[in-house]
Parts: structure tokens; C-alpha cells; sequence
């Protein structure tokens, strides 16, 4: 299983360039094992006895979940968020610049990503169109599964500077080149790439706008002497979306109410009607406990939301910027992560570690360096709208937003396995005592 998993995420990670990508390669397995679909602007009242489901927003958000025999006020939900964006470019209205013989795209930063590391490799675009066909609006997916675009870097003969100073200003050192002494247009490039896809259109004008994002054309590969590590684009966050998404839907609980959560636009704060900071989880879970009859409130009362978003190990060549007594290694395990701007506290820290020694993961700490500062996650955003006990986990990295991100392989099994003991578990709260039930002893 330890072997088929790093595989599995890889050929996951390769054909998953982005948000919309990662929604519709996990919604397309989803139908595969048997989920219904549902949708917001519709009634959920057929919901069903052990059936299985999950709601889709904007494309690039879904929340999926499975309906137990029995659900009462003393049935929580075991929710695991996870995020489907990365940092990269978007690409503007009109990007069309044309000077000096190319054709550049213009764009924007999109997250916090590291610029230099995006020069000189193979690029291409994915993403969503928006057509109108007569008075309807439709959503399609494309990606041009070639390398069409690159951000080429200056010689070090005419920026001798190179080596001192990497900084880059996103509109003018940044944009990629898709052609040279050629006028094409963004619209022509995804009219051909819709009608390839076998998607006809009209005239140009049917396409109303898109949603485009530059992506690393790298893949996903095993490295190290030993064939210990991944280097991979994206990792941050499909290395945990895709074994959380596994664990849960190879979870059996009967006792309590498995939430698998996939959320858009992390990387830039979740802001959006699809992101953490929005009420879709809250929506989606009360109206789970309307359908059954009972107190969602009281539900929320006896649930608990693992958070899993990567986290930084100890680098090699910089590890006084590591915490020095919580440092965090590749291939150590299942990292908790304690910080103020983070969920976990000592009850849900204690909670998740005892998940993971019955899972026989190690779990490992990280703590911030007291004189630098940690990023919001998912599960911060998530409880403002859900008061739910929550703890941050995530698996360690190097290079964490880089074009190429780095990974110990065997933690991927870890993260799976720790993910898949909490799915299984029941996390019993009467008045301010908690008991862990294990469900499915392995």
C-alpha cells in the first residue's frame, strides 16, 4: 500500500495543474465509488440511509460526506480540510504584448510563490472557460498538455548582479513568452484548445472569459540516492489532499459522520464564497443535521476538524531558522503544528497524537521560531464560522512555494494512516471529558 500510494499521488499530482483540475480529478473518482452529486440550489431531502455524497462550489471547492445508519445529538463530524490552489500566475483580461518579436502574456502573482524558481522552465496553461450559448452561460475545463510558455531569465553577462540580488518585479520580469514574431490571441489559443477537446464553438465571441493559471510542466518524480524523497510542482497542498481524500473514502464509522473538505483559494486568504473564510462548510453541515432531524449545533459540539496543510522541515543549509528544540525532518512523520495563528491547542494536540500511536505514525512538533512569524491555515479560517475543536497537521517539506516543492516519501503513508485512524475513530465528549473509540482496529 506504501509503494502504490506515492505512485498514486504523483500520477495525481501530474494531472492536477490546478483548483479546478483537483476538484474535477477528485469529483470524477468520487462517481466512480459510487457519490451523489448534490447541489446547493437544489433540496436534499432524498438523502438516504449509508449513502454517500458531496457538493461542488464554483468549480474548485467540494465537500464531501457519508450518512450513517443511525444520527442522533450525540453523532459528531470528523472533518478534514485541505486546500486545492498553489501559488502561480493568472492570466489578465486582454494579456496579449506583443514587443520585440514575442508575444508575452501579461499577468498576475497569485499566492506567495518563490519568482526565480518559475524562470527558464516549461510552462503551459489550464483552467476554466466561461461560454454563452445563446442565454446560457457554461463552465469547460482546458489544459494544453504541452509546453507552450517560458519566463526566460536574464544571462549573468547583462545582469551581473544575478547572484547578489534575486528580485523581481512581476510586471516586467515575470511575463512569459507563448510565441515569437507571431500576433495570436488568448481567445484564438482557447478556441482551438476547446474544439481539440471536442468542444465546437461558434464564433469567438461565445467565449465570455476565463479563469487561466500558468502551471510547471514538471513532473512528479522520486529522488535521493535511496529513492527516499518526491520533488514535485504542487505538493503544497495535493500532497495531503490526495491521502486524506483516500483515507476518507476508505473509512468505515459508523458512529460518527465523515467530512472530507477540499477548499479553493488558500493561498490567497480565503476570501471567496468558495474558500475556508466562507460559509460553505457551515451551510453544507447544517443542512446535513436538518435533513436527520437533529441540532446542528450540538453536532458541531461533538465534531472535530483536522486541518492539513504541509509544514516546514528543518533545512539544510538553514537551520537557525528552524525552532530549536521542535525541529521537523522528511520521513519523520505526521507533523502538529502549535502556533498562535494556528487551531491546534494541548486537548486537540494530545487528542491527534494518541490517533497517530494507534496508527503507529510518529508524530512530530512544530513550533514557529519565536522571533519569526507563521502563516493562517485552513482550520483558523475554517472556526470562524464552525466553533468546532480543531488541531493543524500537515506533512513536512522543503521549498515550500517553490516551483518544485520536496517531500520525504514515506511520510505520504504516514499522513494516509494517521488521516485514516482519525476517519475511524470516534471522539466521545461527555460534559469536559473526551474518550477515543476506536472503530476499526487494524
Amino acid at each position: 500500500m506504501e509503494k502504490k500510494m506515492d505512485k498514486e499521488l504523483m500520477e495525481f499530482v501530474d494531472k492536477t495543474p490546478n483548483a479546478y483540475y483537483c476538484i474535477n480529478n477528485l469529483k470524477t473518482k468520487l462517481l466512480e465509488e459510487g457519490y451523489e452529486e448534490l447541489y446547493e440550489n437544489e433540496p436534499w431531502n432524498h438523502i438516504s440511509e449509508n449513502g454517500k455524497y458531496f457538493v461542488t462550489k464554483n468549480d474548485s471547492s467540494l465537500i464531501a460526506f457519508k450518512i450513517n445508519e443511525e444520527l442522533d445529538n450525540s453523532t459528531g463530524f470528523n472533518i478534514v480540510a485541505t486546500h486545492s490552489d498553489s501559488p502561480s500566475f493568472t492570466i489578465k483580461s486582454h494579456p496579449e504584448i506583443f514587443d520585440n518579436n514575442y508575444l508575452k502574456l501579461n499577468t498576475n502573482g497569485y499566492g506567495g510563490m518563490i519568482n526565480y524558481t518559475w524562470l527558464d522552465r516549461p510552462l503551459s496553461l489550464a483552467g476554466r472557460i466561461i461560454l454563452k450559448n445563446d442565454k446560457t452561460y457554461e463552465s469547460h475545463f482546458i489544459n494544453i498538455d504541452r509546453d507552450i510558455l517560458v519566463i526566460p531569465s536574464q544571462a549573468i553577462h547583462i545582469n551581473r548582479e544575478v547572484n547578489k540580488e534575486a528580485t523581481f518585479n512581476h510586471q516586467t520580469d515575470m511575463l512569459p513568452i507563448i510565441t515569437i514574431n507571431n500576433n495570436r490571441n488568448i481567445k484564438s489559443i482557447i478556441r482551438k484548445q476547446l474544439e481539440e477537446q471536442g468542444i465546437p464553438i461558434k464564433q469567438i465571441s461565445d467565449i465570455c472569459d476565463y479563469d487561466l493559471y500558468l502551471y510547471n510542466r514538471d513532473k512528479a518524480k522520486i529522488i535521493g540516492y535511496d529513492n527516499n524523497m518526491i520533488l514535485s510542482p504542487r505538493l503544497d497542498d495535493l500532497a495531503c489532499v490526495y491521502p486524506s481524500f483516500c483515507a476518507f473514502t476508505e473509512s468505515d464509522n459508523k458512529e460518527s459522520l465523515n467530512v472530507f473538505c477540499a477548499f479553493n483559494n488558500e493561498e490567497i486568504g480565503s476570501l471567496t464564497e468558495q474558500g475556508a473564510d466562507s460559509t460553505f462548510l457551515y451551510d453544507t453541515l447544517k443542512r446535513i443535521a436538518k435533513i436527520k432531524g437533529q441540532d446542528v449545533e450540538i453536532m458541531l459540539k461533538n465534531s472535530f476538524i483536522v486541518s492539513a496543510d504541509n509544514a516546514h522541515a528543518i533545512h539544510p543549509a538553514a537551520a537557525s531558522k528552524s525552532d530549536p528544540t521542535n525541529t521537523v525532518t522528511l520521513n519523520g512523520g505526521v507533523v502538529i503544528k502549535h502556533h498562535k495563528n494556528y487551531t491546534t491547542d494541548g486537548l486537540t494536540s494530545s487528542i491527534f497524537k494518541d490517533i497517530c500511536t494507534n496508527a503507529n505514525v510518529p508524530p512530530q512538533d512544530f513550533e514557529c521560531k519565536s522571533d519569526m512569524v507563521c502563516g493562517s491555515t485552513l482550520g483558523g479560517l475554517s472556526i470562524r464560522h464552525v466553533s468546532i475543536d480543531s488541531v493543524d497537521v500537515g506533512m513536512p517539506q522543503l521549498a515550500m512555494h517553490s516551483a518544485n516543492e520536496t517531500i520525504g516519501v514515506d511520510d505520504i503513508f504516514y499522513m494516509y494512516e494517521a488521516i485514516l485512524e482519525f476517519y475511524n475513530t470516534k471522539i466521545e465528549k461527555n460534559k469536559n471529558k473526551i474518550t477515543l473509540k476506536q472503530m476499526n482496529k487494524r
